[in-house]
């Protein structure tokens, strides 16, 4: 039986932290897990990139020139260590492997407690930088949208041939050796589902560990992507299903998230308890809510430009009552389901927690 990568349940195996989420409750610990985005410098134009297209709220405060300095990240990072971070991420804004310092900013972590991964177009891992990656990362994960060399040409606004050149990156990057785990992000819109089967199986002929595959996101409103993604959720399903099938014996994972949209649009709930569980640092140095309010004003907490980091978290507990999500968070959100389970759990009734 293998691991569950992508489990909404993680976050319960941190109970003192869960404890201390409450409102009501004083202390304030550090995050689980941080994401940074190092620069927002990407060579890639994707037509669905949630940062650069204008109908989509992420993005709208984000300058493309903007990157953390050297010398701050590694305050950061310092910080992060000294307080007892478990993992970090860094993802885009930009494509993190084109952060200039981003190779000493590995082997940093390599020496660290840290567990630490990446979210990347794929085009820059290679050479030594892959080689620290594959032997002391935790995961890296590609996101993949065209089939072949012209159609993610077309996809990317970049040169063709870049898809083979990212193919041979995967194949060598799983020929290294190492513990981690080479992941695939497949970003399914109507121009790419019939190519879905065979993707897959390119991907685990290179030596890919898993492929999740994922609706793209074209608009802020919730009816907007369930009426564009509807008339293939169940195609997207069968083609999963018959490729799943085929390969029984196979190590090789497949994630099916091409989800019905309303629930990660439309919150019921009134508090974000995941932002104290995951926060955000922009290249901009400012500290944001989550992923989904990046390079936001409303998704602003305050900035890191001028203090370091743990003083800023530490400074207040309210800041994170200040998102009230049924009303200022109607818009994707990927941590919806983790807030309701995580609403469940902390407001249940304690006499009857017994009954299991």
């Amino acid at each position: 039986m293998t691991g569950c990568r992508y489990s909404r349940y993680k976050m319960f195996h941190f109970t003192e932290k869960l404890d201390s989420l409450p409102k009501e409750r004083s202390r304030l610990l550090p995050p689980v897990h941080v994401r940074i985005k190092p620069t927002n410098v990407c060579a890639h134009h994707c037509s669905y990139c949630a940062y650069r297209s204008d109908n989509l709220q992420l993005g709208e405060t984000m300058d493309e020139r903007d990157q953390i300095p050297e010398w701050k990240m590694f305050e950061v990072l310092e910080d992060l260590d000294e307080i007892g971070v478990q993992a970090i991420t860094f993802s885009g804004g930009g494509d993190p492997l084109y952060y200039k310092p981003i190779l000493g900013v590995v082997k940093w972590l390599a020496g660290s407690p840290i567990r630490f991964a990446t979210l990347t177009n794929g085009a820059r891992l290679s050479g030594e930088l892959a080689e620290m990656f594959s032997r002391y990362g935790t995961w890296v994960r590609v996101s993949i949208d065209g089939w072949d060399d012209d159609s993610y040409a077309q996809y990317r606004g970049i040169r063709i041939g870049e898809f083979s050149k990212l193919v041979d990156n995967l194949s060598a990057f799983s020929k290294l050796g190492g513990t981690c785990h080479l992941g695939v992000s497949l970003i399914v819109d109507r121009q790419n589902i019939a190519h879905i089967g065979d993707l897959l199986r390119r991907l685990q002929d290179v030596g890919v560990d898993s492929v999740k595959i994922s609706p793209c996101v074209i608009s802020n409103v919730g009816s907007k992507n369930t009426e564009y993604h509807n008339p293939y959720v169940e195609r997207v399903e069968e083609i999963i299903n018959e490729f799943s099938l085929a390969q029984k014996e196979s190590s090789f994972e497949v994630l099916n998230a091409y989800h019905r949209f309303p629930e990660k649009f439309h919150k019921s709930y009134n508090w974000c308890p995941y932002q104290q569980l995951l926060t955000v640092i922009g290249a901009d140095l400012n500290v944001y809510t989550c992923q989904d309010k990046a390079y936001t004003s409303s998704g602003c907490l305050g900035s890191i430009r001028s203090k370091r980091f743990q003083d800023f978290w530490f400074q207040s507990k309210q800041r994170f009552f200040g998102t009230n999500p049924s009303i200022d968070c109607q818009h994707h959100c990927v941590a919806a389901d983790k807030n309701l389970a995580l609403i469940d759990f902390l407001e249940e009734e304690p006499e009857h927690q017994y009954f299991v």
